[in-house]
């Protein structure tokens, strides 16, 4: 797909362009693919029926990034972008929101991918993706910032990342430096079937990597994507199927109606909370925020049930609070928001 591509020199952005330094030992690394959202300005219509777009800021794992600032906690993003308006707009809002970006790159030949995303009357999210290809594939091994890898108290991914090379190799590579360093591996598959060639090769490459994570979140859907069809509801099929004997703790999203957990030695249900939908894009990445925030700042969280339920019912209030609002940067929560709304809720 890049074969008639050169590869454009990375370009190191200095120290002194970071957002947060690094240097905390509680700080949350994510790593993948950074682009622009192009959102309709009026919900309940196709992409086609749409009469004009909105450009936000997006990209699972960036969102995660942006998502853990927002919370007070300390993150760094490692990806890459074009050299270009929106890869230095996407640079400057990482930067803005006090995300360590010493670990971004721009590429001279690929331009910043671009996805125009809508939430169709039926409640379905339909996708347009642009990356023939884009500069967040071609990341290689080489440009990776291996200090601030081995700093992260976690290191979060999704499998865009795993599609095409050379950034699968990058992806590989920065796993295994994170898990020689002992970093909790956190994994969210963020199905997106568009991008690859074939279910197939989604089904097989996002299972490749299984069971080296820590961390998994997963969502109803991706359940029965991944297991052919089973029914995302019985915990038989979760246990069976999907939970690995190095996993600490599975979760799967439910959108408004919450979330269950599974860790080996105990597994429930946390009740969601019910808003009224604006976008719900990015709602995912906002719960992985909350729920990745708790935990950097109390490892043990796995240990704990009644701990682990506080987080996710955290999480969970992350997520409501960004369907509220278009576009997934710009809609994830300040931790005083979530706070309040956990009042709010608690006291209806």
């Amino acid at each position: 797909m890049a074969g008639n591509l050169t590869t454009g020199r990375a370009e190191d952005l200095s120290a002194n362009t970071n957002g947060k330094s690094a240097d905390n030992n509680s700080i949350v690394v994510c790593f993948g693919e950074l682009l622009i959202d192009f959102v309709p300005t009026v919900g309940g219509v196709s992409l086609a029926e749409a009469p004009a777009f909105k450009k936000a800021p997006g990209g699972a794992p960036a969102n995660v990034a942006v998502g853990v600032a927002r919370l007070g906690g300390s993150s760094a993003f490692i990806g890459k972008v074009g050299d270009d308006e929106f890869g230095h707009m996407l640079a400057d809002i990482l930067r803005q929101n006090n995300v360590d970006i010493s670990g971004m790159r721009f590429d001279h030949s690929a331009r910043t991918a671009l996805a125009f995303v809508t939430l169709r009357a039926d409640g379905e999210r339909e996708f347009l993706f642009f990356r023939h290809p884009s500069a967040d594939m071609r990341l290689h091994e080489s440009e990776l910032d291996i200090n601030l890898i081995k700093q992260a108290k976690i290191f979060h991914y999704g499998s865009i990342s795993l599609i095409e090379e050379p950034c699968k190799s990058a992806h590989l590579a920065a796993m295994n430096i994170a898990k020689r360093s002992g970093s909790i591996l956190s994994y969210d598959p963020n199905l997106r079937l568009p991008l690859w060639p074939s279910s197939e090769a989604a089904q097989t490459g996002i299972m490749s990597i299984w069971d080296q994570a820590d961390l998994i979140k997963v969502s109803e859907d991706e359940i029965k994507f991944l297991t052919g069809g089973d029914d995302p509801y019985d915990d038989n099929v979760v246990m069976k199927k999907l939970y690995h004997p190095n996993l600490k703790l599975l979760v799967v999203t439910e959108g408004s109606e919450g979330c269950r957990y599974y860790t080996k030695a105990f597994k429930g249900r946390v009740p969601g909370i019910k808003v009224k939908p604006v976008d719900t894009t990015g709602a995912g990445d906002a719960f992985v925020s909350g729920l990745l925030s708790s935990l950097a700042s109390d490892l043990k969280l796995f240990e704990d049930e009644e701990r682990l339920r506080e987080a996710l019912n955290f999480a969970n209030a992350c997520g409501a609070l960004t369907v509220t609002e278009r576009g997934a940067i710009p809609a994830m929560p300040m931790k005083k928001a979530v706070i309040d709304a956990l009042t709010k809720f608690a006291a209806s």
